[in-house]
């Protein structure tokens, strides 16, 4: 057993497979998903290149790799310890709410290409046109919905 391997139960081995799993439903590759559910669910939420690698028994570039992509994707961070050399990496998910608001600007430019994709579009293919004009009308309704149930939810917590 290395040093730096951490001490995991059965039930955090259970659910790191299984939260693995589900990110990589939602386009994850099996190491990011891993790695990205150990770090949501280990006791210490700031884990080391080496016990990150060490406890999913994964290679070196393999951790580098993973580690790099969840960092270009947001979906860690990486942080420093005062007196350590160490980087340590933690989930950004207390960054939930500043995501959450950044998706929905984002979606705001996913439609305006999709209008213009839209209006090139040649008006023979009704069916998909149609589609894609209900895509945009739902897409633009979450927009405008999602900062008003953000508000209903934090009042609701009140």
């Amino acid at each position: 057993m290395t040093k730096s391997k951490i001490k995991l139960t059965d039930n955090q081995k259970t659910l790191i497979e299984k939260m693995g799993m589900a990110y990589e439903q939602s386009g994850f590759s099996p190491v990011p998903a891993r790695l990205l559910a150990l770090l949501m669910v280990a006791e210490d939420p700031d884990l080391t290149f080496d016990q990150l690698q060490a406890t999913l028994g994964i290679s070196k570039s393999a951790t580098s790799n993973s580690i790099n992509l969840l960092l270009n994707t947001g979906k860690i961070e990486q942080i420093s310890k005062l007196g350590e050399r160490k980087r340590y990496f933690r989930n950004r998910i207390v960054h939930w709410k500043e995501d959450i608001k950044k998706t929905n600007e984002r979606m705001g430019l996913f439609v305006d290409l999709m209008k213009t994709i839209l209006k090139q579009r040649p008006g023979d293919t009704v069916e998909f046109n149609q589609s894609l004009k209900e895509m945009i009308d739902f897409v633009e309704f979450l927009q405008r919905e999602l900062p008003l149930l953000y508000k209903k939810w934090e009042t609701g917590r009140k």
